[in-house]
């Protein structure tokens, strides 16, 4: 029996790009619904719940980040893909803390996409649904059920709940961070090479030159690191990262 094909919403307002993505997505055995703005893409998002969204980040009036804080504001869990020519780091952390899960840098190779498509896919499988917001905080002296958490150099874990804690302080995490840093936390001691985390994590090793696992890496410092202790994810030069806390 035929699988039913996932579903792409396309918001790009760019034309020939549009155009170009949407024909590639379709070949590929993707449902495509490709629009021209953000508006029209927030509009179609609450109401069809597409499998993954591909947003434009510069779109006139309401742009990609704004379509994307919408819906996460909103609880809506749905994997998003940014595209974006916008190419400095500061750039890209807007991105993701706007709740995006990846993004590609125009101009882009289609098949990058598609491996980025396939790695969002893969992590989100069939959980399209919100973790309760209810759930209760672990007492800070309660490991909670045997298994239930993850405990590492002063951080807990719920993975089953996809929360975290340091210490009392509970952070925030979008989808990928919160799957990067399960895995440092499950190898706390051990170095991970880049290759290795990018396998895990994205499923596809983007090469030497992609500094998409350093834009990560440093977004989820920022939300680690407090003043005065020590820093947890640490470098490992030339060979990739390690959690532990010295």
């Amino acid at each position: 029996m035929p699988q039913t094909p996932q579903t792409v919403l396309l918001a790009e307002d760019d034309r020939a790009i549009r155009n170009a993505l949407e024909r590639a997505l379709t070949l590929e055995g993707y449902q495509v619904t490709a629009v021209a703005d953000g508006a029209t893409a927030l509009a179609r998002a609450r109401y069809s719940r597409p499998d993954v969204l591909v947003l434009d980040v510069m779109m006139p009036e309401i742009d990609g980040l704004q379509v994307c804080r919408a819906l996460r504001a909103e609880g809506d869990p749905t994997p998003i893909l940014m595209l974006t020519a916008l190419v400095e780091t500061a750039d890209r952390i807007a991105g993701l803390d706007a709740g995006a899960d990846d993004y590609v840098v125009k101009p882009f190779d289609v098949e990058e996409v598609f491996a980025r498509l396939r790695a969002l896919l893969r992590r989100t499988g069939a959980s399209r649904f919100a973790v309760p917001e209810d759930l209760p905080k672990p007492p800070a002296e309660s490991a909670g059920p045997p298994g239930r958490y993850l405990e590492a150099a002063g951080l807990r874990m719920d993975p089953g709940a996809r929360r975290v804690w340091r210490g009392e302080r509970e952070l925030e995490l979008t989808r990928t961070e919160f799957e990067l840093l399960e895995l440092l936390v499950r190898n706390a001691g051990i170095v991970l090479d880049h290759a290795t985390i990018y396998d895990r994590i994205w499923g596809y090793d983007f090469g030497p030159g992609s500094k998409n696992l350093a834009v990560y890496v440093g977004y989820l410092r920022r939300k680690l690191d407090e003043p005065g202790a020590p820093r947890l994810i640490q470098t490992v030069r030339g060979v990739g990262y390690v959690l532990r806390e010295d």
